[in-house]
């Protein structure tokens, strides 16, 4: 459903998410209501960050057997090291998916979302770095959309989610593969790509070993491209761009996406000229927002390509 990105109000930001299939703000107005996914391609975003503090962005809750969605706190409370206030730490029965297949507490409906069949797959970044991950079935393409990845592979697809981590964990063991890569990594590269020849080459070369490796294990590779969303067309075609030289987390800023990677998107400043600026829009989460018709400080600085 179309949803227009606020032009006023203050909200808590939850970062960006792809579960509606394109790029959208999460946003948790204050003092309260739904959550709002709000359109970022090609609409202006204006803000001014409201204070230093961290803010808690809610948790995640079961909608039936096999879907999950995003809730917002519903105290708007500061947050805790990981993110969220103690209340909605305690209700977050999603918090242990990532261990689930190590044994120990796993809530009921937990137990049935990883009955249902998931994909392990390869994700290769800007700078050749590659990671293996997993996805349940009805987040097969959102989320490697969310990743920030360049090149990716569905490698097989497994009969539930305990089974689908133990083969990642296997090729993280046998492959040195990692299975995560951290957001300035992401957006560093994305800064000084100039083609995806990289990407490609290392991308194929992992592949080719990962295949291998579950051969090795009787599991059958079926390997199956993603096909990546065209709102991130303009950064993987090597447009020219300078990293956004201000901190997001602070001061007033305005600026137009005109392409999206995962969190990391391709803004037009106002009033500048044919100069794109990469950013992380990731670095919000969590921060409150005063949305409105702010702009960013002036900027002086030189193509990230040259």
């Amino acid at each position: 459903m179309p949803q227009a990105l606020p032009t006023s109000g203050t909200y808590v930001c939850h970062g960006v998410t792809w579960a509606t299939g394109d790029p959208r703000l999460l946003l948790a107005p204050l003092p309260g209501g739904p959550l709002v996914y709000a359109e970022i391609m090609d609409q202006h975003f204006g803000y001014q960050v409201s204070g230093a503090d961290r803010w808690c962005t809610g948790w995640y809750r079961f909608t039936d057997t096999h879907h999950v969605e995003a809730a917002a706190c519903p105290d708007r409370a500061h947050a805790g090291q990981s993110g969220q206030c103690v209340r909605c730490a305690s209700q977050d029965d999603f918090h242990y998916a990532h261990k689930f297949h190590q044994g120990g507490h796993a809530p009921e409906a937990l137990v049935a979302y990883m009955a249902q069949p998931h994909w392990l797959y390869l994700a290769t970044f800007a700078d050749g770095t590659t990671k293996v991950g997993t996805a349940a079935e009805p987040r097969k393409r959102s989320r490697l959309n969310e990743q920030g990845a360049l090149v990716a592979t569905f490698l097989a697809q497994s009969p539930d989610g305990r089974t689908v981590r133990f083969l990642e964990d296997a090729l993280t063991r046998r492959l040195d593969l990692t299975q995560t890569v951290r957001a300035a990594s992401k957006l560093s590269s994305l800064a000084a790509m100039r083609d995806l020849t990289l990407a490609q080459l290392a991308h194929k070369r992992h592949l080719d070993r990962a295949t291998e490796a579950l051969d090795a294990m009787n599991i059958p590779a079926a390997p199956e491209p993603w096909t990546p969303p065209g709102e991130g067309d303009l950064l993987r075609a090597g447009a020219e761009r300078a990293v956004y030289p201000h901190d997001l987390r602070k001061g007033e800023h305005g600026f137009t996406p005109v392409a999206c990677i995962g969190s990391q998107v391709l803004a037009a400043l106002d009033g500048e000229d044919e100069l794109r600026y990469l950013l992380d829009l990731g670095a919000l989460k969590g921060r409150r927002l005063i949305l409105g018709a702010f702009a960013s400080p002036s900027t002086a600085v030189q193509s990230a390509l040259f």
